[in-house]
């Protein structure tokens, strides 16, 4: 089969298509043929080195596709059901495994590139605002990265539970799509400062929570942000990694709560998995969950569709296909 393998750290041209042995499933997971393959932060993040991977390593986790061999030990899931999954061993190829019990089936009414597109970020978004900190009718909050692959479906799901939401962006039409998503109000970082402004929307009172994917650039105004004992949840770091903190700060602050949360401590329990990806995929059927697919590459050419996410210039879901 043709995988993307990467055998040196560093920008997106260590990517190469190559041609490797098919994975063989073993007893507790399926083969999938890849259909649709989803772009993600953490694969910029392991390129880099910033999360370390043994070399050589195809990329990806996301993706969705048809099963077509399953192992011995097998029983949910049959060839040719049509599935996603967030904890595919290298998706950036044709064929990937995953262990039976990490991939969902989709719905009829979910296309394939759609299921590739939402699992990732949409179970992110759902632990987001489902349990980290469970928004609530009233509550004040503010998504970095707001028209991004989490921030849109965080826009939408953090409104149906009745938040007052800020998003950041950089352009009238990154604005545009995170305020058709939810988004009561849109502060451009590019152009306005984001704690200034935060504090004249809330008339100085502050929001209850921030979602902070971007880090190092923006983790202090994020603080700054935070009402009396609000919570600042980081889940990224896409301007680079945050420094050392001193937990004196958030005493300063106002006893603030700070998390850095990672998907897979929401979703470890298989059962856990499969409660959030039913509401996930059930959201999407009921129609009012919509995933919005910027851009999408042929397999040869993933490097671009890295630089595509770095830039910055992308709004949503960037796919691959094989």
């Amino acid at each position: 089969m043709k995988a993307i393998r990467v055998h040196e750290l560093g920008g997106p041209e260590v990517m190469r298509l190559q041609e490797i042995p098919d994975p063989q499933p073993a007893a507790d997971e399926v083969l999938v043929r890849i259909e649709a393959i989803g772009v993600n932060f953490i694969e910029v993040y392991q390129r880099k080195g910033q999360y370390q991977m043994k070399l050589p390593f195809t990329p990806g986790r996301e993706g969705a596709g048809a099963v077509v061999a399953v192992g011995a030990d097998v029983a949910t899931i049959q060839i040719g059901d049509r599935v996603a999954s967030e904890q595919f061993a290298g998706a950036y190829a044709e064929l990937a495994v995953a262990k039976a019990n990490r991939v969902m089936k989709l719905p009829d009414a979910v296309p394939t590139e759609i299921g590739a597109a939402v699992m990732l970020q949409g179970l992110t978004a759902h632990y987001l605002t489902t349990t980290t900190y469970p928004l609530e009718r009233g509550d004040r909050c503010l998504i970095h990265a707001a028209a991004g692959g989490v921030g849109l479906l965080f826009c939408q799901m953090a409104k149906r539970r009745g938040a007052w939401l800020v998003g950041t962006t950089s352009t009238d039409e990154k604005a545009a799509l995170a305020r058709n998503a939810g988004a009561d109000e849109i502060i451009f970082y590019t152009k306005q400062d984001f704690v200034a402004e935060v504090r004249r929307l809330t008339g100085g009172k502050g929001l209850h929570v921030v979602y902070d994917s971007v880090g190092k650039t923006t983790f202090d105004g994020s603080l700054d942000c935070i009402a009396r004992r609000g919570m600042m949840v980081l889940f990224g770091q896409s301007s680079g990694p945050v420094p050392p903190v001193d937990p004196q700060l958030l005493n300063r602050k106002g006893s603030l709560f700070l998390t850095r949360p990672n998907l897979a401590d929401y979703v470890g329990d298989p059962d856990e998995l499969a409660a959030r990806a039913v509401d996930l995929l059930g959201w999407v059927t009921e129609g009012w969950l919509h995933v919005h697919v910027d851009r999408a590459y042929p397999l040869a050419e993933a490097a671009e569709a890295h630089r595509a996410l770095e830039s910055r210039a992308t709004a949503g879901k960037v796919l691959v296909r094989p």
